[in-house]
């Protein structure tokens, strides 16, 4: 089964880090990526660049509406993910609760569903 573990973080924690931890943090992001690789589990993972470079669109026939930012009203924003191959639910929060920035926000883990059109 297919996972996608969500990183969440908040503006707080993202300048409260010295630039000697983000980049300890990194490191230790490489690394966990390079060992769930070895072992099959990571598809993909990847950061995301902060919200006040995001646009949100919302396509309506014709109309475009576009707003800054994803959550301009909340506080913690989606810093990044991971795309996993687990054995179920049990697995994956087995396996996102050693995701370097989970110390420093959340994650969230939502399994991938499989769409098919009938009749294929």
């Amino acid at each position: 089964m297919r996972f996608l573990c969500l990183i969440y973080t908040s503006a707080d924690v993202d300048g409260t880090l010295t630039s000697t931890e983000v980049d300890g943090l990194i490191a230790e992001h490489f690394a966990y990526d390079q060992s769930l690789r070895r072992n099959g589990t990571l598809i993909l993972a990847d950061a995301l660049a902060t919200p006040d470079r995001a646009i949100v669109i919302r396509p309506r026939g014709s109309a475009l509406s576009t707003t800054d930012g994803p959550f301009v009203e909340t506080k913690e924003h989606l810093a990044g993910f991971y795309l996993i191959e687990a054995a179920d639910m049990a697995d994956a929060t087995e396996i996102a609760r050693h995701i370097p920035s989970g110390r420093h926000g959340a994650i969230e883990i939502r399994p991938i569903r499989i769409l098919t059109l009938p009749g294929t």
